[in-house]
């Protein structure tokens, strides 16, 4: 199955990263459903701001991780990089 790797700017300013099989469903649950991740609690999300496709469940999970361990620089150079190259592609 097609899992998702995602970010989603949070009302705060932070990035909270998840995977999923459908990014608009979890996003929905973040902000409105006790489902949301605990993250939400006190925030609240705002957009979400890059997503990778294709990763199986466990890829998706690795590369959560990586994202995770990510500076608040290199999360938005993602984010930027991943803007450039859709924009390229069109």
């Amino acid at each position: 199955m097609n899992w998702f790797v995602y970010i989603i700017l949070a009302s705060d300013y932070s990035y909270y990263t998840g995977i999923t099989k459908d990014v608009e469903r979890r996003f929905k649950e973040h902000g409105s459903s006790s489902l949301g991740a605990k993250y939400f609690n006190g925030r609240s999300p705002i957009k979400v701001i890059y997503q990778e496709s294709g990763h199986s469940r466990s890829s998706a999970s690795k590369r959560e991780y990586s994202i995770k361990k990510l500076n608040r620089r290199q999360k938005e150079q993602l984010v930027q990089d991943s803007i450039l190259t859709t924009s390229l592609n069109r």
